[in-house]
């Protein structure tokens, strides 16, 4: 009988213990369930994360892609009158200047630009969403000069260049430069038009004397309340460039002497 007793004790014990292991398995099972559960749900997570990135890179980039804005200075006319470029009032002389690298903008509206931009600094003085270039020209030659000052466009892709803006501010004075609106031919309200499809701007400098400064501060941006600044321009590039010179040449002119 006291045999019996341990061998049914015995089997209530492995009974319990079968019990037991089986609920331990059940729950390690389930914890690997939910284990699994959670970092599938984190993958999805981290991709939908990475696509959201993704997409407010490329809309951040859609409006406006471009590299840098120059200021180049005829070098020949340099040496022959004494007319300079420079960028800071070290006054460290060069032919071609360069504002930094901008890789995308998005249109803002002119409201938006600092009221003291022109004396936010000397050479790049970007923004969010616009470039921003001051440099000065200077006669250190011996006698009196004229010289010309033109910004030409160089590339534009997907006709962004109709809602974009050029302000040029020379000595204080300050012009903003666009395209006439599409619809209407009229200038853009409070701007000049463009001479042309490739050249903003072309103004001559006259009596220019020794010693003689001209600080320019050009900045460019999309604006956001032009009519034609629509999703158009999706994707679209402009790059252009200023040059200062003795002489400009008319294209009808150099059209008649070929």
């Amino acid at each position: 009988m006291a045999n019996e007793a341990i061998e049914n004790e015995e089997t209530v014990e492995d009974k319990i213990d079968e019990t037991t292991a089986g609920q331990k398995l059940e729950e390690k099972a389930k914890k690997e369930k939910k284990k699994k559960a959670r970092r599938t749900i984190f993958k999805i997570l981290l991709v939908v994360v990475i696509l959201f990135l993704i997409n407010i890179y490329i809309i951040l980039a859609l409006i406006y892609r471009g590299e840098n804005f120059t200021a180049t200075l005829d070098s020949e006319y340099g040496r022959e009158s004494g007319l300079v470029i420079y960028e800071d009032k070290n006054k460290y002389t060069r032919t071609f200047l360069r504002s930094e690298d901008i890789d995308f903008f998005t249109d803002i509206s002119v409201d938006w630009l600092p009221e003291n931009i022109d004396n936010e600094g000397d050479g790049s003085h970007n923004g969010k969403n616009y470039i921003a270039y001051t440099f000065y020209a200077e006669n250190m030659g011996q006698d009196t000069i004229n010289y010309w000052a033109t910004i030409k466009i160089d590339d534009v892709i997907k006709n962004v260049d109709d809602a974009i803006r050029v302000m040029v501010i020379k000595n204080g004075n300050k012009v903003i430069y666009a395209k006439n609106n599409r619809t209407t031919e009229q200038p853009e309200p409070n701007t000049i038009p463009f001479k042309d499809n490739e050249t903003v701007m072309l103004e001559k400098t006259e009596n220019f004397k020794v010693g003689d400064i001209d600080k320019y501060t050009i900045v460019i941006w999309v604006e956001g309340d032009d009519p034609e600044c629509t999703d158009d321009l999706i994707g679209g590039e402009i790059k252009m460039h200023m040059t200062l010179t003795e002489e400009h040449i008319a294209q009808d002119e150099q059209n008649t002497n070929r």
